[in-house]
């Protein structure tokens, strides 16, 4: 694929934080993968939708995957679609599978599609690409892959949260999103067929 190769990503995996989510006791690569084998019966679903999709955008169908494993579980975590749920203003600020930012005060974007359809993954791995393209120019001077793990760390909180590569998940939700997302890519791709 033309923005790196996920499997020359270097990552150190989920954080305790994110391993909580299932319990695990124990964080890590090793988690990243439990937490993505644990979402791939129901990935089956979206197979064909997540492929054509990578194809369309040039993005490997298994960064897709692990979007979704750690946005929403494969769909599991969602209530009719919605998640991120903020209970002081009582709405939710994310939508589909890939979590969509509709919050006014971060993404703002208008969903797209059904949260299950190829509409809104198309709509969200565009915006994945759109976060790798600004790192690129950023970070002119890393590599494809760094720039690709600094893109998906965008995707979580914006390009303007990413300020060096050292630090990539600084500020991303539980300081792990990008290592995470990237362990869980590998795991798909390698065990997961995608």
């Amino acid at each position: 694929m033309g923005y790196g190769n996920i499997m020359d990503v270097q990552t150190t995996g989920a954080s305790m934080q994110t391993s909580q989510q299932d319990r695990l006791g124990y964080s890590g690569v090793r988690a990243s993968h439990a937490m993505a084998q644990e979402d791939a019966g129901r990935m089956e679903t979206y197979r064909s939708r997540i492929n054509e999709v990578g194809s369309e955008h040039g993005i490997d169908p298994a960064l897709i995957a692990a979007i979704i494993s750690r946005e929403s579980r494969a769909g599991n975590a969602l209530k009719d679609g919605w998640g991120d749920y903020d209970p002081v203003r009582g709405v939710y600020n994310a939508w589909g599978l890939m979590q969509v930012d509709v919050n006014p005060n971060g993404g703002n974007h208008t969903p797209e599609g059904e949260w299950d359809s190829k509409q809104h993954l198309r709509q969200a791995t565009g915006i994945l690409v759109y976060f790798i393209k600004k790192m690129q120019h950023k970070f002119s001077g890393l590599s494809k892959e760094q720039q690709l793990k600094g893109g998906i760390a965008a995707y979580n909180m914006g390009d303007g949260n990413v300020h060096t590569y050292e630090r990539v998940d600084e500020k991303t939700t539980g300081r792990d999103y990008s290592n995470d997302v990237v362990a869980r890519a590998q795991w798909y791709k390698t065990h997961g067929g995608f």
